[in-house]
């Protein structure tokens, strides 16, 4: 009779006691096809965005703290945070490389940083990024008590580029007698949408690229035309699944040039805080 082993799902996991081989830098070179450029011919935000998350994985992967080291815990990870900041983004035909590093930790997230570089090694642009388990079942932080990281997987490496600023709450023109302090009024007409099967990944709730093309939706192909995007930042609060119906929330200013909010039709919970910065072509 085959024995049944009991799986403690409580108990430290031990893949990252084996790093004999560990880099505290990753490195992975691309050839950007026709068919992963916008419409400007350059790298899209969405590719980028999915590329961070193929690199972040195969990186983690490799130091044995990813989510093969994590089975039948009902955990792995998943991303809370992103800001990119670029000069210039690959232009098709291009051959291009994503260099990552872990940053720092604390007992709740992995911080964890790209460089995006041409083929001749000068740099192209920058990204950071936040990351937590999620307990899968819970569907809560799991913290990162459980991994075994060692000390030398923190790298020494610098990234230039700031850390996301203080977001803050957009709400609908007259609601905002009960919004929290600090908001911020919606300068243009609500956009809705409810997620699909195509929106959601392997944890069942919407993938990063789908909040994107949410966002990127939001202005006409003359704006990409004559701006590219400098910096975008995204703060997710809350998940999204399947059938989940959304409204986004903008709001333009001086000061502020151009602020979103994803909140939930049903209670108006905010899911995602996002900012995007353009410059001139």
């Amino acid at each position: 009779m085959t024995e049944i082993k009991q799986i403690d799902r409580d108990a430290p996991l031990s893949g990252a006691s084996l790093y004999q081989n560990m880099k505290q830098e990753y490195t992975e070179s691309h050839f950007l096809s026709a068919g992963e450029v916008n419409a400007e011919g350059e790298m899209s935000l969405p590719i980028l965005a999915s590329k961070i998350i193929d690199i972040a994985t195969a990186h983690a992967n490799s130091l044995g703290i990813g989510n093969p080291d994590m089975p039948d815990t009902d955990m792995g990870w998943v991303l809370s945070r992103l800001t990119v900041e670029m000069e210039r983004w690959p232009r098709a035909d291009e051959t291009y490389s994503i260099t990552t590093w872990i940053e720092e930790w604390n007992r709740h997230f992995s911080l964890r940083c790209f460089c995006i570089a041409d083929a001749g090694g000068s740099t192209l642009g920058y990204a950071r990024t936040v990351w937590m388990v999620m307990n899968t079942r819970t569907r809560e932080n799991a913290g990162l008590s459980r991994l075994n990281l060692a000390p030398e997987m923190v790298s020494a490496r610098e990234c230039p580029i700031d850390r996301q600023a203080k977001h803050r709450t957009i709400v609908e023109a007259g609601n905002m007698e009960n919004a929290p302090r600090n908001s911020l009024t919606a300068t243009e007409e609500t956009g809705c949408y409810r997620f699909r099967y195509c929106d959601i990944d392997f944890y069942r709730h919407v993938n990063t690229v789908r909040y994107i093309d949410l966002l990127l939706n939001r202005f006409p192909l003359e704006r990409y035309d004559r701006d590219f995007i400098k910096r975008v930042e995204l703060n997710f609060l809350h998940e999204a699944k399947y059938g989940t119906e959304v409204r986004i929330l903008t709001s333009k200013s001086e000061e502020n040039p151009e602020l979103f909010n994803m909140a939930l039709v049903s209670d108006d919970k905010t899911l995602l805080f996002a900012r995007l910065l353009f410059a001139g072509r």
